[in-house]
């Protein structure tokens, strides 16, 4: 699995999160929600350390992944994070 976020979802997930060199971004596969890969499942983003990375992306010293336990939700896909300017909004692709 390969993970790729946009310049527009990086910058906003600093303005979110505050986020700083060394500080990680987890997506992580929670129960409900309404998500489009496993029914019944949704993607989280949470600010936290990763213990057993699985995939990750690192720009400007600030590392985003999904633990090992959570590549069931991918499916072997692979993740695209973008942001909507129309939405204003996060949006992940699976692919």
């Amino acid at each position: 699995m390969n993970i790729k976020i946009t310049q527009p979802a990086l910058r906003w997930f600093q303005d979110e999160f505050d986020l700083k060199e060394g500080d990680t971004i987890r997506f992580h596969a929670r129960y409900g929600g309404c998500g489009s890969v496993q029914s019944g499942f949704s993607l989280g983003i949470t600010k936290d350390k990763l213990t057993d990375p699985g995939a990750t992306f690192e720009k400007d010293g600030i590392t985003y992944g999904v633990e090992q336990k959570d590549l069931w939700y991918f499916d072997d896909k692979d993740l695209t994070v973008k942001f909507s300017r129309k939405f204003d909004e996060i949006q992940f692709l699976v692919e």
